[in-house]
């Protein structure tokens, strides 16, 4: 794949994190994978002689491990701190598809705390480590796609909707978990078993450049693009996506366990992207149990077949604080649905509650099954400031609503220019701005608002 000039949509304006990011810097020598036994004949399984040159890296201070052109098929890789791996252009790291080489770790999985198996590329607990280069990382994930399949077709006439997602193991592509000083970058990306880059109680992380594609052979489920979870201090910027799920998302915790562990994600920056297929462009959730502040969303172009642009879902038992979130310069094109906000999003999926007759269920069945008090499960969603959203060729502006004692509130929008079919729905919001806005329908109406106050400027 060739790198790809991403086309920026407009300057920033003023963020300043409570603490300015420390990015990871390259150290030490150079490390030739194939001096320690790695082979690129695309049969053997490289594993070990991969690991071997990493860990003779960092027992050496720092370095950076060379992969040379050629297919490499491995388990999973654990990247030490003081080490960059250096995927080269023309290499190709391609993961196996037995369960068996990603061992488990204790992680954090679509909100819950559990064990689960390593990424195929890790960087766990370890300080300033750096994974780059110009070649390619596939997770041949199409195996663990189908596995997913047949599981749901056991578990959904059982009411299991819920749980399918935690008991089928799938490797996530790139695994970032409590780590300081990471860096990812200018890789091309594909067919991931579970999500793409996934980067957990991190901070001071970059993700930058980066060519995502798993939509071939397939559209595997729960494909997201890029996890931001629980982390502070993280950079996005530059990459090209085509996943089968949320594309760029921010995430912090689900339901009893998420709001236990009480981990906000903030100091965000996410910029100059490109979304061409997904179920969502940048979404916040739906795991929000922690909360979200300070997340700045710029310069960003999504696309059809995109159903869905900027995208907040929650439950009421998800919980969390959502403020101080800015989105400015984005083009929708023939996007259908521009703005969603659905707090009670995907009830067979968001509120799990265990079959009768079943005996000594995982934990963490009865952690996602725990209840969790009204008053401590619903979202709310608060200073958030829109501007300069195009939309040409687009179906609904907006389908937000929230609870009636939670109201979307102080959100401000500035020059929106939509071109929509019709403006779509407001509920439950409580001082909506709008400065400036051209928001143009076939009939000619603006949104439908109710149980709205303080709603001006439409």
């Amino acid at each position: 794949m060739h790198r790809r000039n991403l086309l920026r949509l407009g300057a920033l304006s003023a963020f300043v994190p409570l603490v300015a990011p420390v990015w990871a810097q390259e150290t030490g020598r150079l490390f030739d994978a194939a001096d320690f036994g790695a082979v690129p004949d695309g049969e053997a399984i490289q594993t070990r002689a991969l690991q071997a040159a990493i860990d003779a890296a960092a027992a050496a201070g720092g370095g950076t491990v060379v992969l040379k052109p050629g297919l490499y098929r491995s388990g999973a890789i654990f990247v030490r701190s003081n080490v960059t791996l250096q995927v080269g252009r023309g290499a190709i790291l391609r993961g196996v598809t037995d369960l068996a080489a990603y061992p488990m770790v204790r992680t954090r999985v679509a909100g819950i705390e559990m064990e689960w198996p390593a990424g195929l590329l890790n960087i766990y607990q370890q300080n300033n480590a750096r994974i780059t280069g110009e070649g390619t990382v596939d997770g041949d994930g199409k195996v663990f796609w189908d596995s997913y399949w047949a599981l749901r077709r056991d578990y959904d006439p059982k009411d299991l909707r819920w749980a399918a997602d935690y008991d089928c193991r799938r490797p996530r592509l790139v695994h970032i978990y409590d780590a300081d000083r990471v860096e990812i970058s200018g890789l091309n990306l594909m067919r991931s078993g579970f999500w793409t880059v996934h980067v957990c109680y991190s901070r001071d992380v970059k993700v930058s450049d980066l060519i995502i594609r798993n939509n071939i052979g397939g559209r595997g489920p729960s494909t997201d693009g890029v996890d931001i979870d629980s982390s502070e201090r993280v950079l996005v910027e530059r990459c090209d996506l085509s996943v089968n799920d949320d594309a760029l998302c921010i995430k912090a915790g689900r339901d009893w366990d998420g709001l236990r562990v009480s981990r906000p994600c903030r100091a965000v920056k996410i910029r100059d992207c490109v979304v061409r297929d997904a179920l969502a462009g940048v979404t916040f959730g739906s795991e929000t149990s922690g909360g979200f502040q300070d997340i700045e969303v710029s310069g960003i172009r999504i696309e059809y077949p995109v159903p869905l642009g900027i995208f907040f879902k929650s439950g009421h038992t998800r919980g969390g604080s959502i403020s101080n979130i800015r989105i400015h310069d984005v083009h929708l094109q023939d996007v259908a649905t521009l703005m969603r906000i659905n707090l009670n999003w995907y009830p067979n999926y968001s509120y799990a509650r265990i079959p009768e007759g079943i005996k000594n269920p995982p934990d963490y069945w009865s952690a996602l099954a725990k209840p969790v008090p009204r008053e401590q499960g619903i979202p709310r969603i608060r200073d958030v400031r829109m501007s300069d959203i195009r939309a040409i060729g687009g179906k609904i502006g907006f389908e937000a609503a929230a609870y009636p004692e939670a109201p979307l509130e102080d959100f401000v929008f500035e020059r929106l220019n939509w071109d929509v079919r019709e403006a779509g729905s407001i509920a439950n919001a409580k001082n909506w701005r709008f400065i400036g806005c051209n928001i143009d329908t076939l009939d000619g109406t603006g949104p439908k608002v109710t149980a709205s106050t303080g709603v001006t400027g439409l």
